[in-house]
C-alpha cells in the first residue's frame, strides 16, 4: 500500500513539496542533526563530567557534617563605674574552642536516621596524634569510627592497597605516602600519642590510597573505641558524617538539621564552594549551548520554508483556487516543519550517540582506563527529539501564516 493511501491530504502535500525541494530539505535536515548531536554529546560529556568531580570530592568526605556548636563570643568584663559607651565598645576575647563531643549524639543519630532523605549516619572521633616509628615521627589526623557504618560512607576498603580494611582495639590504617615515610609495612607496630598524655602503640593492618598524596600522608584510622580512649572522649562523638538520597539537596537539609538540633550542620557544598560553584557554572554553560543552538535551528527551519513559500506561491494559490482551507495550507507548513525536526533529530540522536561511543574509546587515562563513564540517557534522546520537533513547528508557524494568508488571484498571477 502507497503512503498516500492512509496520509491525510495536509500530509501527502507536505512530504510532496519536501521530496521535490530535495537540496534545501537534506541541508537543513543535516543542519538539524548536527544541532542535535552537539546537545546530545555535550549534555552527556558535561554530565559525565560533573558526575566524575562530584565522585571525586565525595569519595573522601560525606554529604553534611555535624560538630558541636562553637562557644559563644563574650564581651570582657568592664570596671565599675565604665560608663554606656565604654560598655558598647568593650573588647571581645574569641573563647579557645576545645575539641567537644556531640550530646547524646546517640539519640540525634537516631533522630537523623529517621529522615528520608537521609541514607546513612555515621559517628566519628577525631584528633590530632603523634605517629613514631623509631627515630621517624609525623603528625597526623586520627579518625576513630565504625567499620559498619563509616565504610558506607567513605569506600575505604575499595582504597585498600595493601592489608584489609577492619580495625581492632589495637590496630590501625595509614596511608601510603605516611607507610612510606615512617618506613612501615604490614604488621609493624606504631606509637602514636596525643597532646593530653596518652600513649599507645597500634599495629599497621591496612595501607590504603585515597589518591590524594595529602591525605595519604595525613588520615589514620582507628577504631571508635580506640580514639574515645586516645582522646578522652569516653563513649563521646565529635562528629557525625551524614548522607542523602540527594547530593545537590545537602545545603537545604543542612540548614534543617541546624534548626532542628542546633548542632553545626556544614554541607559538602559549603565546604566545597568553589567547586559547587564551577559545577554550577558548567550547568549553565551547558544551558546556553542548547538555548543557542536550538535558536540557530529554529531560524534554519524558518528561512527555507519561507523561501519555499516564495517559491511554491503559484501551487499554493492554484490549491486555494481548488478550495483547500487556509488552516488546510497553514497545516501543511506546519508539517514540514515538524518532519524536518523530527528527522533532524532522529539522525543527530544517532550521530550523538556514535560521538559519545568514539569518545569512550579513544579518550583514555594513562593507564589505559576510561578518563569517566559518558552514560547514554535515553531520557535526553526523547528531549531532543521532541524539543526538536517542537522547534520545526514553532518556526514553521510564521511561514505557515504568510502561505495562508496569500491571495489565490494574485499567488496564480505571480
Amino acid at each position: 500500500m502507497r503512503l498516500q493511501h492512509w496520509l491525510p491530504f495536509e500530509g501527502v502535500v507536505a512530504l510532496r513539496f519536501l521530496r521535490e525541494g530535495r537540496i534545501q530539505t537534506l541541508f537543513i535536515v543535516v543542519g538539524i542533526a548536527i544541532g542535535v548531536a552537539v546537545i546530545i554529546f555535550m549534555s552527556a560529556l558535561l554530565t559525565g563530567l560533573q558526575a566524575n568531580f562530584v565522585n571525586r570530592v565525595l569519595t573522601g568526605q560525606a554529604h553534611i557534617q555535624l560538630l558541636a556548636a562553637k562557644s559563644r563570643v563574650l564581651p570582657l568584663g568592664i570596671t565599675p563605674g565604665s560608663s554606656q559607651d565604654a560598655l558598647e565598645a568593650a573588647t571581645v576575647q574569641i573563647p579557645l574552642q576545645r575539641a567537644q563531643g556531640i550530646d547524646q549524639w546517640q539519640s540525634v543519630m537516631e533522630q537523623l536516621q529517621q529522615m528520608p532523605e537521609v541514607k546513612v549516619v555515621s559517628p566519628a572521633v577525631l584528633g590530632s596524634a603523634l605517629i613514631t616509628r623509631g627515630d621517624a615521627s609525623r603528625s597526623a589526623s586520627v579518625v576513630g569510627m565504625l567499620p559498619q557504618r563509616y565504610f558506607r560512607i567513605i569506600p575505604l576498603r575499595d582504597k585498600m592497597v595493601q592489608g584489609s580494611a577492619e580495625v581492632g582495639s589495637d590496630t590501625i590504617l595509614i596511608g601510603t605516602e605516611l607507610a612510606s615515610d615512617l618506613g612501615v609495612a604490614l604488621g609493624d607496630p606504631l606509637r602514636v600519642s596525643t597532646v593530653n598524655g596518652a600513649v599507645l602503640t597500634l599495629k599497621v593492618v591496612g595501607i590504603f590510597d585515597l589518591g590524594n598524596k595529602g591525605a595519604n600522608s595525613r588520615n589514620v584510622f582507628v577504631a571508635m573505641r580506640t580514639a574515645q580512649s586516645m582522646f578522652g572522649q569516653s563513649g563521646g562523638a565529635s562528629i557525625l558524617d551524614v548522607t542523602l538520597t540527594d547530593i545537590y539537596a545537602a545545603e537545604r537539609i543542612a540548614q534543617q538539621i541546624h534548626s532542628h538540633t542546633g548542632l553545626q550542620a556544614d554541607s559538602w557544598m559549603k565546604t566545597n564552594e568553589q567547586f559547587f560553584t564551577a559545577v554550577r557554572a558548567q550547568t549553565t554553560a551547558n544551558t546556553a549551548i542548547r538555548f543557542f543552538v536550538g535558536l540557530s535551528v529554529g531560524f534554519g527551519i524558518a528561512s527555507v520554508l519561507v523561501v519555499s513559500v516564495v517559491q511554491r506561491s503559484r501551487e499554493i494559490g492554484i490549491l486555494r483556487a481548488m478550495g483547500v482551507r487556509r488552516v488546510q495550507i497553514m497545516r501543511i507548513f506546519l508539517l514540514q516543519g515538524g518532519l524536518l525536526g523530527l528527522g533532524g533529530a532522529l539522525m543527530g540522536a544517532l550521530i550523538g550517540a556514535l560521538a559519545m561511543l568514539v569518545w569512550q574509546r579513544v579518550m583514555r587515562n594513562a593507564d589505559g582506563s576510561i578518563m569517566f563513564a559518558m552514560v547514554i540517557d535515553s531520557t535526553l534522546f526523547v528531549q531532543s527529539l521532541v524539543l526538536a520537533s517542537l522547534t520545526g513547528l514553532l518556526s514553521a508557524l510564521a511561514p505557515a501564516l504568510r502561505a495562508a494568508r496569500l491571495d489565490p488571484v494574485v499567488a496564480i498571477r505571480a
